[in-house]
């Protein structure tokens, strides 16, 4: 940084008028230079380290074993200098100072941005609408049923009673990768859709059962009735509940469907096996075989919070989910597949913030070519 440009951006710093990029600018000289801080106790620097770790983006990383995402030595001058300056915003800060000095490749790329609310809704007659290119309010009738579009990225339905009939209709909503959506059905059960997923479902249940079809996933809050059960059927399993709140990972390209119960209970039949599920609880169907653990239902449902959270899950696994998200073709060398990550990243973030993140770590880099990503060692 240029003397006179450090002169004004000081300035401006003691009239409180530097913009965010001048003071991300302004904390990235100053933690570069030699600085000593005598007056700070070794208490003193601990506390603000561990308020500052508090604050950072992913506060616990881990490759394989033990490799933390942040070495101790960046965290103690961060901490020291969060001690001397008390207005330093670190988890801006530090995402701001890794892409301004960063010289990896990913840095000089065009933003990609994380993937927002799209759907197509296909009805019954086999006619498709985009919803992204349609008006909010209602959308149409279809058997019975009065379909809307709200302006925060679902649609609803509902019945009329007095068009009550029998002869319903089966539509489909499609996310495509880079997108995601939710709808509430006739009964009142919600449902979100991540990412390249569709959901298949009547205009009105009034069958029995209440029946719907799942590709992909979705985490589902279904309504209570007592004498109608609901059941979620996807390629390689069938979900029944009466009311309760579950997620169902069940994309063609993983290697097994996952159920995961936040309430209630849910009966799976797979194979020829059937379990309950009881809540924190997930069944993962492999290879025709069903294994039933204890699981953070928190974790299960991260996409719907806006968040990827990362359990010792496998390069792979979080490559596939970035792949989704934001609509890109990711390659990486098999022998990488297996690298494990713990931690947690938002999906607001564009993906240049989140592969950065990743780099910290110093196992992985990631060279951008368009809406190509390759993962190099």
């Amino acid at each position: 940084m240029e003397r006179t440009e450090a002169e004004k951006l000081l300035d401006k710093y003691a009239n409180g008028n530097c913009t965010e990029e001048e003071l991300a600018i302004l904390h990235t000289w100053y933690l570069e230079q030699e600085l000593s801080v005598p007056q700070i106790s070794a208490e003193e620097v601990e506390m603000a380290k561990q308020q500052v770790w508090n604050k950072l983006p992913i506060h616990d990383a881990t490759i394989s074993k033990t490799v933390k995402l942040f070495p101790s030595r960046l965290i103690n001058r961060i901490a020291v200098a969060a001690v001397v300056v008390l207005s330093l915003s670190v988890g801006y800060y530090f995402i701001q100072k890794e892409q301004l000095n960063s010289s990896s490749q990913i840095a000089k790329q065009e933003q990609i941005l994380p993937g927002g609310n799209k759907a197509v809704l296909t009805f019954a007659d086999g006619s498709a609408v985009d919803l992204n290119q349609i008006t909010n309010g209602v959308l149409r009738e279809d058997h019975g049923a009065k379909i809307f579009k709200t302006k925060d990225g679902q649609i609803y339905y509902t019945n009329n009673d007095n068009e009550h009939t029998k002869a319903i209709g089966w539509n489909t909503l499609s996310i495509p990768a880079g997108g995601y959506y939710n709808v509430t059905l006739s009964d009142g059960t919600i449902v979100w859709l991540n990412a390249k997923s569709s959901l298949k479902y009547p205009t009105e249940f009034t069958a029995k059962e209440r029946i719907v079809e799942l590709s992909g996933e979705g985490y589902f809050e279904v309504a209570h009735r007592k004498n109608q059960p609901f059941k979620v059927i996807t390629e390689h399993q069938t979900v029944e509940v009466l009311g309760t709140h579950f997620n169902i990972n069940a994309y063609q390209d993983e290697q097994s469907t996952t159920t995961t119960l936040l309430e209630g209970s849910v009966r799976i039949n797979a194979a020829g096996v059937e379990k309950l599920l009881a809540p924190n609880q997930q069944a993962k169907l492999s290879a025709g075989k069903m294994t039933i653990t204890s699981y953070s239902a928190s974790n299960a449902i991260d996409w719907v919070n806006n968040d990827f959270i990362f359990d010792n899950e496998s390069l792979s696994s979080i490559m596939r989910k970035i792949s989704r998200w934001y609509n890109v073709e990711i390659s990486y060398p098999t022998n990488l597949s297996n690298i494990e990550f713990t931690g947690s990243i938002s999906r607001s973030k564009n993906i240049t913030q989140v592969l950065k993140i990743m780099e910290l770590t110093g196992m992985v880099n990631f060279k951008v070519e368009g809406r190509r990503i390759t993962v190099i060692p």
